[in-house]
């Protein structure tokens, strides 16, 4: 067995060990793998395994890798989307995790439409409020972005996303999550919606994020290594 295959199987183990002691059931959280940086083989041996989701940062990253791997791989792009990418994004992507103006949600909806795609999308979240990081803060915004797409025919909006601080302490952790959850929870209550993802938690914080009711963890050191 491969260090990637041996990697995976651990990661596998521990989220299934966390989601059943949050009294969850094993398969309610999914293995998003991150892949950014790393070569189309790292990515084809943890395919291997029986990896089917990665995560990809960068759109010309993405645009590099997908002709190079099996068909099946269900891509998701997870870093900020500049708008004038998006149409790069949806022709290789099936998930966007990155949504954060109405401009970039109109970008994605028109290049779905021509490709005769339904893409699904997440809203990204700054719920820790940090300068440095992508994503929108204002509920308002939030939920008018939301009302926006659920009028779009090639989107299919599934839930929220968002990042904790790197040194968050464990009470941190568990506020920036639940906080995410509580946002999705107003959100399905006031527009009469299902918003079934919640993409929270990386290799340092995923348990946390699982407790709080992450659904896709994104997990790339712990799999593939450092960078």
């Amino acid at each position: 067995m491969s260090a990637i295959a041996q990697n995976l199987a651990e990661v596998r183990k521990a989220i299934a060990d966390e989601a059943r002691k949050a009294a969850r059931k094993d398969d309610s959280v999914r293995l998003l793998a991150v892949s950014k940086t790393f070569p189309s083989a790292d990515v084809k041996e943890a395919y291997d395994a029986g990896q089917r989701m990665f995560g990809e940062n960068r759109v010309q990253e993405l645009e590099a890798k997908a002709p190079l791997l099996p068909a099946d791989i269900e891509w998701h792009l997870i870093g900020h989307l500049q708008s004038n990418k998006a149409a790069k994004a949806v022709e290789y992507a099936s998930w966007i995790h990155s949504v954060d103006s109405e401009k970039l949600l109109e970008r994605i909806a028109k290049a779905a439409e021509q490709r005769g795609k339904i893409m699904n999308i997440l809203l990204e979240v700054n719920i820790s409020g940090e300068e440095s990081k992508f994503g929108l803060r204002d509920y308002e915004e939030i939920r008018s972005i939301a009302s926006s797409a659920l009028k779009m025919p090639n989107i299919r909006l599934q839930g929220l996303m968002t990042m904790a601080e790197f040194d968050a302490t464990e009470t941190r952790l568990h506020e920036t999550f639940a906080g995410l959850r509580a946002m999705r929870d107003r959100l399905e209550k006031e527009l009469d919606i299902a918003l079934p993802e919640l993409s929270m938690g990386m290799s340092l914080d995923y348990p946390a994020a699982i407790d709080e009711g992450a659904t896709i963890v994104r997990i790339g050191t712990a799999i593939f290594g450092r960078r």
